[in-house]
């Protein structure tokens, strides 16, 4: 059976994140969001719009669905088969750790907690699926918000603060998010709740479509070393699984 084209792969992650997408989105969004070179994501831009599957902005250059596409709109993946691909994947994650694991998809400012995996010891613990978490002060929602193209209208409602460490600065929230994707890990120190830091990653579907992310959360201490940075060996774990879900996400 022929392999996969990765070209019409991605031109189909360009029209289902136009179709998920508030607004239309440049080049340079589009090509960030899906970890495309900008020349790759403007040749496949062109073909689209040759084509007539996406629209383009005469005043602004920005690329919406062509009109024949409109009832593409439901770009984003359902919530149920990312848990599904997912899960097979977050409990060997918790046992190698320790930790507990979450896994979200990104629904506005929030996350969405599509699937929770208790931290493996006797400690008291509370379910959080269907529970939603600040996408600014959280390792999953920075994962998410690195590649999200509409992140500016997120962080234009404001950064609300949880802890004394939640960054409210937008300036400096955008530096953080253009080092997640710099190194595709996002991590959270006590941001949300003191004494706890998280290690998120995204998971990404057909044509590199950020769809959701997984992460580990815990006490400081056990998720970072004694200079507050995330722990290699557990950012490693956390990577090998979202790299595990997002092979399952594209082959099945």
């Amino acid at each position: 059976m022929p392999g996969s084209v990765q070209s019409i792969e991605r031109a189909a992650a360009i029209l289902r994140l136009l179709g998920g997408s508030p607004g239309p989105l440049g080049v340079s969004e589009i090509a960030e969001a899906l970890g495309l070179a900008k020349a790759t994501a403007h040749g496949l831009l062109r073909t689209l719009h040759r084509v007539g599957f996406v629209d383009q902005d005469r005043s602004g250059g920005k690329y919406r669905l062509g009109t024949a596409l409109l009832d593409l709109g439901g770009g984003r993946l359902d919530l149920n088969e990312l848990r599904s691909h997912a899960i097979n994947w977050a409990d060997p994650l918790a046992a190698r750790t320790g930790e507990a694991v979450r896994i979200g998809a990104l629904q506005g400012a929030a996350v969405i907690v599509v699937h929770h995996v208790f931290r493996p010891d006797d400690t008291q613990q509370k379910l959080d699926v269907g529970s939603t978490l600040p996408a600014h002060a959280t390792a999953l929602g920075k994962a998410l918000l690195a590649y999200a193209p509409n992140a500016a209208v997120v962080l234009a409602k404001g950064l609300p603060p949880y802890s004394h460490r939640t960054i409210t600065d937008t300036r400096i929230l955008r530096a953080g998010l253009e080092e997640v994707r710099e190194r595709g890990w996002a991590a959270e120190v006590e941001e949300m709740t003191v004494g706890q830091a998280g290690i998120a990653v995204p998971i990404r579907g057909h044509g590199g479509l950020v769809v959701g992310a997984i992460g580990v959360s815990g006490p400081v201490d056990r998720i970072c070393d004694p200079g507050l940075r995330p722990r290699s060996a557990l950012v490693n774990r956390v990577r090998e699984a979202a790299r595990a879900v997002s092979r399952d996400l594209v082959n099945n």
